[in-house]
């Protein structure tokens, strides 16, 4: 009996320490956000290979063409944070991230974009329709296009969505000419929501350390 409450004692221990090293390590706020680790603001807290950035009180992702997306919440639990997805450029139907050809993420960085994100596509061209996206007159995106203002400049072009999943990239969302100018996500978007229900953004999920 007692050789199991040393071994209690010392797995009870060992959780303190992990937690405390974890918290200790953890980086200060940034505006109102907690900075969890392994997340790193800076070289003294968190782990380098986690990186984001703190811009004048606001929690950046950097993507891997240099392009600075907003952070909108983080789950430390669930290893994940969401980014806001890039304006569309006002009166126009292309994303501000477009001239990069959209997001991607450093294949070599412990960070991928999770399957929980519904991906409009806007401003497309014909080609789309031969892929297997909806790109039909009851795709979400209609709704984005007649009911929401950074929409107005997409309308009456072709437009898709898609949910992310395993069979695609996790590491890019993609615009271009000859393809899709602008886009959009939203986060556990239900089946037959309404558009002023959606919660935008693009969760990215992250490998714990070791």
């Amino acid at each position: 009996m007692n050789t199991l409450v040393r071994m209690v004692k010392m797995f009870l221990f060992l959780i303190l320490v992990t937690h405390v090293s974890a918290t200790y390590n953890a980086c200060s706020k940034c505006g109102s956000i907690d900075v969890p680790y392994p997340l790193s603001t800076d070289d003294n807290c968190g782990d380098p290979r986690y990186k984001v950035y703190c811009n004048n009180d606001t929690l950046e992702f950097l993507s891997a063409t240099g392009f600075y997306y907003k952070i909108l919440s983080i789950n430390p639990c669930a290893y994940k944070l969401t980014i806001s997805p890039p304006p569309i450029q006002k009166g126009t139907c292309y994303s501000s991230d477009f001239s990069l050809e959209g997001l991607k993420l450093d294949e070599n960085l412990p960070f991928n974009i999770s399957k929980q994100n519904t991906v409009m596509l806007l401003n497309c061209s014909d080609a789309l329709l031969r892929s297997p996206l909806n790109c039909s007159s009851n795709s979400f995106c209609r709704q984005f296009e007649d009911n929401v203002e950074e929409g107005i400049g997409c309308k009456n072009t072709l437009c898709c969505h898609y949910l992310k999943d395993s069979a695609m990239t996790s590491h890019m969302i993609r615009v271009r000419y000859g393809g899709c100018t602008a886009y959009t996500s939203m986060v556990d978007m239900k089946p037959g929501s309404s558009f002023d229900s959606w919660k935008y953004g693009i969760e990215l999920q992250w490998v714990p350390p070791n």
